[in-house]
């Protein structure tokens, strides 16, 4: 009589290991596309909130207008008016120009500049911002650029043309 056969032989584990490679090979892209499409929403949402904080600092600050940089916006160590109000109206990763794997700033430079591009007496009457992917095809494929009108604009690839 045979001795009785304890645990699996070799080729069960090979085809055990083959599945789960097969697996593995078909969920990885998904996984990738979709942690893409949340820093592309995650980007959008960003912009967003930099407009309506830019609207609410202008609204808050007649005399300086919109907001030059984003540490203005930002907690603690806000600009002259925010510090001023004690008030922050973006977070403190937003205000460091640089959230869920996109860079923001000024359109043209992506340093975490508004591009004030129309200054009357000391008051920034106008402004333009981007989010750029910081690793474009890793962290994002798509561009995005604002204004002071509030709308977004996105572009395929990494350096956005133009304004919004």
């Amino acid at each position: 009589m045979r001795k009785q056969q304890k645990g699996f032989s070799l080729i069960e584990l090979l085809i055990v290991v083959a599945i789960i490679l097969i697996i593995a090979a078909i969920a990885i892209p998904n996984l990738l596309r979709s942690r893409i499409a949340a820093n592309e929403s995650s980007a959008v949402g960003s912009l967003r909130t930099l407009n309506t904080a830019q609207v609410t600092y202008a609204s808050g600050c007649p005399a300086l207008g919109f907001a030059v940089n984003y540490a203005d916006l930002g907690p603690g160590v806000g600009g002259t008016c925010a510090a001023g109000t004690g008030e922050s109206l973006i977070d403190g990763t937003l205000a460091g120009a640089v959230k869920s794997g996109y860079s923001y700033g000024d359109a043209a430079l992506g340093d975490g500049l508004f591009g004030n591009l129309n200054v009357v007496n000391g008051i920034a009457t106008s402004y333009v911002t981007s989010g750029q992917p910081s690793s474009l095809g890793r962290t994002g494929n798509r561009s995005f650029c604002t204004d002071d009108s509030g709308v977004i604009q996105a572009q395929q690839g990494q350096v956005f043309s133009g304004g919004a």
